[in-house]
């Protein structure tokens, strides 16, 4: 069971979500909050597996509550869902760590798709959000490194993994789910998921997207 809550400062979208996604694909809908600070009051309280989260709203936005709760609750699942189809709001989002975004005009199947991706763990984007992120990483990695010192700062912590984590970070970072890379290194999902978090504390990163542009970074990933 996905124990969700529901952050949107209108209470008919409040209520239709519920409507929409409580007892549906292992969904059970355990509370709503209409700000930021609600948000993170109600996820200390309810503990659930994943938050919904709008960004627009009166008080503390949707942005600083998914920064804050990514730092109080680090294994929480956070999805963006907004009408915000902007470059500046995709790319705040992610660098505050969200796991997901989606847009509110999404199909239904969509959003239900993107909860369950979040839950097992995996980060969503809408198909034309994943191809922007994507082009600014490789124009980002494309230009000229801004000195040694960065690469060695790289290498330096990509040293601190193991050989199984740098496995599962190179695979993940292609866009793996859990499942497949386990099947591919014939381990358990459990493994993979323990050999992640890992990695990602070793690393400092919070979510896919920056484990993507690290991973480019250290030229693992080929987009000729």
């Amino acid at each position: 069971m996905i124990k969700l809550l529901i952050v949107d400062d209108h209470a008919v979208v409040r209520s239709g979500l519920r409507m929409l996604l409580h007892g549906r694909h292992g969904i059970e809908v355990v509370g709503e909050a209409a700000d930021g600070a609600e948000a993170i009051e109600r996820a200390e309280t309810l503990r659930p597996d994943m938050v919904l989260m709008d960004l627009s709203m009166p008080g503390m936005d949707g942005m600083t509550a998914v920064g804050e709760l990514r730092r109080r609750m680090p294994g929480l699942g956070l999805l963006v869902l907004t009408m915000h189809d902007d470059d500046e709001y995709l790319f705040r989002a992610i660098q505050q760590g969200a796991s997901g975004y989606i847009l509110k005009n999404a199909p239904h199947e969509e959003l239900l798709a993107a909860i369950e991706t979040v839950a097992e763990g995996n980060a969503y984007l809408y198909p034309t959000a994943t191809k922007r992120l994507m082009s600014e990483y490789i124009q980002q990695a494309s230009q000229p490194p801004s000195g040694a010192a960065v690469d060695a700062e790289t290498d330096a912590v990509y040293d601190k993994l193991s050989e199984r984590e740098k496995e599962i970070l190179a695979w993940t970072a292609r866009g793996y789910a859990n499942k497949e890379i386990a099947e591919h290194l014939i381990i358990s999902v459990k493994t993979v998921e323990a050999h992640k978090s890992n990695l990602m504390e070793k690393l400092g990163l919070k979510s896919r997207p920056e484990l993507i542009k690290f991973a480019m970074k250290r030229g693992l990933l080929d987009y000729d």
